[in-house]
């Protein structure tokens, strides 16, 4: 089984786009600049939020990282959300989620200028994958993050049939549409599984390709899988383990062990798509970068 690399392509990719970002210097004596917005102290989105930031240096981009108090109101967020609209300087803009209950998340992601949207959460970045402008949007990060991954192993994806378990706003739905469109990294047959689908594996045993984000530890087992499919799993999930130091241990929405030996081609949990995603921000943060400028 061809095991998907997720750290080397993310490693590889961050290389690619330091020497882009180089050549953004030498061109226009400006980088990218990158602004994350955290409000509250969750540990893990300011880990999550740390990791963005040193990566983004390391390419060579400015990365900026604004904290706010848990009871930051709704209007102080937003003003400065248009303020960063309004700054040359910043060609992405994310506000780390989850955001506090007195903060509608709609509401943020709607205040962000789509073309500094390098989350690709706005609804006009949506619209625009969906109806196949992709050199015009910003691809949410995990499902761009999963074509990359499917592009640079060479998985045969044309008049393939993919199938995706999950819905989100964030993964399943953007992961479907990005599967249809009538391109030479996609082009699939595409159906879309949920929590309300009956009998599940009837759909995942015809995939070709299966996509699992439903954030349930290992809930796509051996028998739900076509022999010689090609599994992406998206779930990060913690499991109690006693024989590790944290008493803890991370797996993914597939059953690795029992689903390897039936899959042709399958991504690890962790070290598969979650390393993508911070990559995939930061091509992003570059693609809004070249456009604003011409490049």
């Amino acid at each position: 089984m061809l095991i998907i690399d997720g750290k080397k392509v993310s490693l590889d990719l961050k290389n690619e786009l330091k020497a882009s970002v180089e050549s953004c210097l030498a061109s226009t004596g400006k980088v990218p600049g990158l602004t994350v917005i955290i409000v509250g102290h969750d540990p893990a989105s300011q880990v999550y939020v740390r990791n963005k930031a040193k990566t983004c240096k390391e390419i060579g981009m400015i990365s900026t990282v604004i904290e706010m108090a848990a009871d930051t109101t709704e209007k102080h967020l937003i003003d400065t959300i248009h303020e960063l609209n309004n700054d040359p300087a910043v060609h992405g803009i994310l506000v780390q989620q989850p955001l506090p209950k007195q903060i509608d998340e709609f509401a943020v992601t709607l205040a962000i200028d789509p073309s500094k949207d390098v989350d690709g959460f706005h609804p006009e970045n949506l619209g625009r994958l969906v109806m196949g402008h992709l050199d015009k949007c910003f691809v949410s990060c995990t499902p761009y993050g999963i074509l990359e991954l499917l592009g640079r192993y060479n998985i045969e994806t044309r008049g393939k049939h993919c199938v995706v378990v999950g819905r989100s706003n964030i993964v399943g739905k953007p992961m479907a549409n990005l599967m249809l469109q009538k391109l030479e990294a996609t082009n699939c047959t595409v159906t879309i599984c949920h929590s309300a689908t009956k009998n599940i594996p009837f759909y995942t045993q015809q995939a070709d390709i299966l996509i699992a984000a439903i954030g349930k530890a290992g809930f796509i087992t051996a028998d739900m899988v076509k022999p010689g499919a090609v599994v992406i799993d998206v779930g990060i999930n913690r499991i109690e383990d006693s024989s590790t130091k944290s008493g803890y241990r991370l797996v993914g929405d597939v059953d690795y062990e029992g689903v390897s030996a039936v899959a042709s081609a399958m991504t690890p949990v962790p070290g598969g798509v979650g390393p993508m995603t911070i990559a995939m921000l930061l091509k992003n943060t570059l693609q809004s970068f070249q456009r604003i400028n011409g490049l």
